[in-house]
């Protein structure tokens, strides 16, 4: 192939891939506080924490699903003050109450707190949001679709 022709078909693509580049945009999970944020590239994600009052581990499961974050499932110990109520099933699993939801959200207001330590849980990797935000801090957690260049440029855990 003559070097006029790889010009061509270089440009050719190049102005194919412009606007894919220039339009397409990445959907992330945005982790943001006062002061701080982070992405997650992954669908899925556990929130975890110990309850204030029960002082048992709570795991919520979400996945993101176009600009919505849906609550999967969620495994607790005992019932109490915001157990949800319209589960599509629930069983017991290794002394947990687990229920099967599916609940939209828009966005998760989540107060962090090194008490109760409110951790990720990301395929296999936790990140302890009490040591990355602080003490009583909102933060909070929604979709984002990114253009390339912040995605490839994003601060991600």
């Amino acid at each position: 192939m003559s070097n006029k022709k790889k010009r061509i078909w270089m440009g050719s693509l190049l102005f194919i891939l412009l606007p894919v580049l220039l339009f397409y945009r990445f959907p992330v999970i945005e982790v943001a506080g006062e002061n701080t944020s982070f992405f997650i590239k992954e669908d899925q994600f556990v929130l975890g924490w110990i309850h204030s009052i029960e002082k048992e581990e709570w795991l919520e499961s979400y996945q993101r699903e176009d600009q919505k974050i849906i609550l999967t499932d969620t495994f607790f110990k005992t019932y109490g003050a915001g157990t949800p109520f319209q589960a599509n099933k629930t069983m017991t699993e290794n002394g947990f109450i687990h229920m099967e939801l599916d609940i939209e959200y828009e966005e998760l207001n989540v107060t962090i707190s090194e008490f109760v330590q409110t951790t990720l849980f990301i395929n296999g990797r936790e990140i302890p949001l009490y040591q990355h935000f602080d003490q009583y801090e909102n933060v909070i957690i929604t979709t984002r679709k990114l253009p390339v260049w912040e995605y490839i440029r994003g601060d991600y855990f």
